[in-house]
């Protein structure tokens, strides 16, 4: 019986062997990697210098009027002789437009996703998705102008017993940017409650549940998480929202009230309507713009943290 000596690097054949360990990353992977990175550092980068243009001009602003004065006042008037910088005024305008614009997108939205999601035949969501998508890109200065010169008519003669006065509505204006920010709560929802493993709809369908419980009671709960996300993106797009408001609800002397029938002045409609270049560098009333826009992102920063929070405590993880 004779023993065969086997030399490095050949197998017992004699035939090399060849070298099994994983290659390394391919140069298009490294080039994908590195244009993330870039887009990703670009982004912060983006982030930090709208933190810092808003930031500075504020630090002016409250030099002169105090933390106290601008978030206590009732009374918004920078650009006057006796100028008063209260702008409780215009947040509640902007809240208001937002509750309207809640009251009718979340139903709205979430009845829309929960249809395609568990009702539509492929054929019908299949027309109706592209079609939501297309209306999220909307110019909302064509619906501004659409709300203003059908809308408003058309529901001031459906509640003729309301007080209308004037020809600008702030609750004309959070009905439309409800309208507007729909296809967006719907689209995203549809899409948090597809992700669903349909492992869970066959279980409480083998249990007897009906279509409308299991859409209820398994896939809307499961999907809780990504439903949030699209009531935060909704929420976050209403109060951002500038044309439609300056159209609708109006930009002049605002008004603190939360009369829908009335007009009044938003957050975004005092920054879109002053901020011309008719305002002198330097001066209180320049200096007020960012530091309403300063207090827009605040608003907006706290609303999305909370909602991570959210997100996070109900998440739910399929493997």
């Amino acid at each position: 019986m004779s023993t065969q000596v086997v030399s490095p690097g050949a197998s017992s054949s004699g035939a090399p062997i060849r070298n099994l360990e994983a290659p390394g990353p391919r140069i298009g992977e490294k080039i994908i990697k590195a244009v993330l990175w870039a887009t990703a550092t670009l982004s912060i980068l983006v982030t930090t210098g709208i933190v810092i243009s808003l930031l500075v001009p504020s630090i002016g602003f409250f030099q002169t009027v105090s933390i106290w004065e601008f978030l206590t006042g009732t009374i918004w008037a920078p650009a006057f002789a006796n100028p008063s910088y209260g702008v409780l005024p215009i947040v509640v305008g902007t809240l208001t437009v937002v509750v309207f614009a809640i009251i009718i997108a979340v139903p709205v939205g979430l009845s829309s996703a929960i249809y395609l999601s568990e009702y539509a035949p492929t054929r019908v969501r299949k027309t109706i998705k592209p079609i939501l998508e297309v209306l999220e890109g909307l110019p909302t200065v064509a619906i501004g102008l659409f709300a203003f010169y059908v809308l408003t008519p058309l529901i001031r003669d459906l509640t003729p017993f309301l007080p209308w006065t004037g020809p600008f509505s702030i609750g004309v204006a959070g009905i439309t940017v409800g309208l507007l920010i729909v296809p967006l709560v719907a689209s995203v929802s549809d899409d948090a409650m597809r992700s669903v493993p349909r492992s869970l709809r066959e279980g409480a369908y083998a249990m007897g549940a009906t279509k409308f419980e299991v859409a209820v009671k398994v896939v809307v709960p499961a999907a809780i998480s990504g439903i949030i996300a699209a009531f935060v993106l909704g929420i976050s797009r209403a109060i951002g929202e500038t044309m439609v408001v300056l159209l609708v609800a109006g930009a002049g002397n605002p008004v603190l009230s939360f009369d829908p029938t009335k007009g009044t002045q938003t957050m975004t409609a005092y920054i879109g309507s002053t901020a011309t270049g008719d305002i002198s560098q330097g001066t209180i009333t320049y200096d007020s713009i960012f530091a309403v826009g300063a207090l827009l992102f605040l608003m907006t920063l706290a609303m999305n943290v909370l909602a991570m929070r959210l997100v996070k405590k109900y998440r739910e993880v399929y493997d």
